[in-house]
């Protein structure tokens, strides 16, 4: 190893955190080539030269009731990434979304003297916003994709910067597949695209009131969006009425969709993003939604609606999300055409409040300059 070769260890834990992570990564060794990284994630991070610790798709779950019983299998993970973390002995760590995993190692390698940078902090603003103080104390910068986070983190003192929103950089590289259709032997009927999630317990939750649109708009064509990761079995129920599944072509989709149904997510936000009217959709355990019902401190669930501070977009969530008003929801969207102005208008000011700057190039220069110092 050449002498003075700076190290990093990077943790995300699903898929869009590892989206992220790369495109940091990538803009990381666009400064510095000949920076080392090492650490957890998945697909993407690899790619962009990550050597991979673990694979966070070992580790996903979601849900307060599933994380407490997968709690063993976390506390495996973590014993596992702190012991690596140790012996690679890195100049700093990045941190990932991934609240509930990274805020633990956040704490270890304070402990451990390893500075610790935060890209897309913990929702802290949510719920519990006295884990704002933990944040302070085990991070030494936040970067925050969030343009409303920046006046709430300042309120606690934390070093924060407004980087924009990584989606950009993303969507940035798009282009549209020029026989999208052909290629995925679609018909040219509208196409009403359906984002399940991108982890096991979503698609398992959501797909299967999602499939049963099918039957009430026989004059559309559904279409999931696949994560190639998961394989073809999960998304069986869709496959079983007759839905196509496409693969990791998720920008493709949802640039020739009329409409779509999402899990709440960033999928919300890059549907914005792409002027596709939404409905936003989310089912968890009883007791989990007993849980964080009692614990969110915000109005809204979904990114878009977050963001523009005001609903934007419908959320149908827990018992609220019904065939019935997915079906209700999505007649308005494609009917009525003042309802369906509204929303992409709310859409714009969204695009606005983000701005358009290179997250990832801005977080990259940020981290950069600390470690030279």
């Amino acid at each position: 190893m050449t002498q003075g070769r700076k190290k990093i260890y990077i943790i995300s834990g699903e898929r869009s955190g590892d989206l992220h992570a790369s495109n940091l990564v990538s803009a990381l060794l666009g400064i510095q080539p000949d920076l080392q990284f090492r650490g957890m994630g998945g697909s993407y991070s690899q790619k962009a030269g990550v050597e991979l610790a673990v694979d966070y798709s070992e580790v996903a779950l979601m849900g307060f009731l599933e994380v407490v019983l997968g709690f063993r299998k976390v506390l495996k993970y973590l014993k596992l990434v702190k012991k690596d973390l140790l012996s690679f002995k890195p100049d700093a760590i990045i941190l990932v979304d991934y609240g509930g995993f990274n805020m633990k190692i956040a704490a270890f390698a304070k402990e451990n003297n390893i500075p610790v940078h935060y890209y897309i902090p913990p929702k802290v603003w949510a719920w519990n916003q006295k884990r704002a103080l933990k944040l302070k104390a085990f991070t030494d910068h936040i970067y925050s994709i969030l343009p409303f986070e920046v006046e709430f983190f300042e309120k606690y003192d934390l070093k924060v910067n407004y980087v924009g929103n990584p989606l950009f950089d993303e969507i940035k590289k798009f282009t549209p597949h020029q026989f999208f259709f052909q290629k995925n032997e679609l018909n040219y009927q509208p196409i009403i695209a359906l984002l399940p999630g991108s982890r096991k317990q979503e698609i398992n939750a959501m797909l299967d009131r999602m499939v049963d649109l099918v039957k009430v708009f026989p004059n559309a064509q559904f279409v999931i969006a696949g994560v190639g990761d998961m394989g073809e079995g999960i998304y069986q129920k869709g496959l079983d009425s007759g839905i196509k599944v496409i693969f990791d072509q998720t920008y493709d989709l949802l640039s020739h969709a009329v409409a779509a149904v999402i899990t709440s997510g960033t999928a919300t936000l890059e549907t914005a993003i792409f002027r596709v009217p939404q409905v936003v959709v989310y089912r968890t355990s009883s007791v989990s939604y007993a849980i964080a019902k009692n614990l969110i401190r915000v109005p809204f669930i979904s990114l878009p609606n977050l963001i523009a501070e005001e609903l934007v977009v419908k959320e149908l969530i827990q018992d609220d999300f019904s065939v019935q008003n997915l079906q209700s929801e999505l007649q308005q969207i494609l009917s009525n055409q003042v309802y369906k102005g509204y929303m992409l208008q709310g859409y714009d000011k969204i695009k606005e409040k983000l701005g358009n700057e290179s997250a990832s190039e801005n977080t990259a220069k940020l981290i950069f300059q600390s470690l030279q110092v």
